[in-house]
C-alpha cells in the first residue's frame, strides 16, 4: 500500500487533509492523525476487518482493544451504560482532553473491537484536527500510531516509520503538543481505578472527585493506547 501522508499548515491543507483521511475510514481503511497527547492509527469502530487490521498493523492481538475516540461528550451516553455519576463530572472536567474512560458498553452495539469483556475504552481528544476528522467519520477505534513495544509516535515521521505501508493516509498536523498518553482510568466499578497514568496525575483527578468523598486508586495493568 502506498501511504499518503498530507500537511496541515494551510485551511486549504487541513479540509484536504481531513477529507481524505476520512473518505479513507469510510472504506475501510487505516489512517493516522494527530491528538492532543499522541499520534494514532484510527479505523471505523463499527467495521471489524479494519478493527482486525489495525490490531494487526500495531503487531498486537484481540486481547488488547483499542480505545475509541469521539467527537462529543455526548457520544458517550451512546457507547456506555451505567456511567457512574464521578465518571460525568471527570468528563466535564478533562473533555476534550487526555482522560480515556473505561465504561460499560451499550449492549446493543454491533461492533468488534477485540476481547473487551463488555467494556469499552472512551476519549474525546482535544485536537482540531482529529476532531474535524471523527466529526465526518462517527467514533474511532484509535490505538497509538507504534508498533507493539515501540514508543507512541509523537509526530508523523515517527509514525510513518513504523506504520508506512500498512496506512492509507498519514495526517502530519506536526509535534504532538503533549507527548505523552492518555491517562486511563476504568469507571465500571463504584470508585474509580486508574489502569494507566498518562497526562493527568492523581493530584488533577482527585481534585474533580473530592466532592463526592473519592479519590483515584491504581490498578496494575499494561494499558496501551490513545
Amino acid at each position: 500500500m502506498t501511504t499518503m501522508r498530507l500537511p496541515t499548515s494551510t485551511y486549504a491543507e487541513r479540509e484536504a487533509a481531513v477529507e481524505a483521511a476520512s473518505l479513507a475510514v469510510r472504506q475501510g481503511e487505516l489512517v493516522v492523525i494527530p491528538t492532543d497527547t499522541v499520534y494514532g492509527v484510527g479505523a471505523d469502530a463499527f467495521d471489524a476487518g479494519a478493527v482486525r487490521a489495525l490490531l494487526a498493523a500495531k503487531g498486537r492481538g484481540r486481547e488488547k482493544p483499542p480505545p475509541v475516540l469521539v467527537s462529543s461528550a455526548t457520544t458517550l451516553e451512546a457507547l456506555a451504560t451505567r456511567v457512574p455519576r464521578y465518571a460525568h463530572l471527570l468528563v466535564e472536567a478533562f473533555w476534550p482532553g487526555p482522560l480515556t474512560l473505561v465504561c460499560h458498553q451499550q449492549p446493543s452495539l454491533q461492533w468488534d473491537l477485540g476481547e473487551t469483556r463488555g467494556t469499552v475504552a472512551v476519549r474525546m481528544p482535544d485536537d482540531p484536527v482529529a476532531l474535524a476528522v471523527l466529526e465526518r467519520t462517527g467514533p474511532l477505534a484509535v490505538s497509538s500510531a507504534n508498533l507493539t513495544g515501540e514508543p507512541p509516535a509523537r509526530d508523523a515521521d515517527e509514525a510513518e516509520r513504523m506504520l508506512g505501508g500498512r496506512v492509507e493516509v498519514v495526517v502530519d498536523g506536526g509535534p504532538s503538543r503533549g507527548g505523552e498518553p492518555s491517562t486511563i482510568v476504568d469507571a465500571t466499578g463504584t470508585r474509580p481505578a486508574v489502569l494507566r497514568w498518562g497526562a493527568l496525575d492523581a493530584a488533577a483527578l482527585d481534585e474533580v472527585l473530592e466532592p463526592l468523598g473519592l479519590s483515584v486508586g491504581t490498578v496494575a495493568d499494561d494499558a496501551d493506547g490513545d
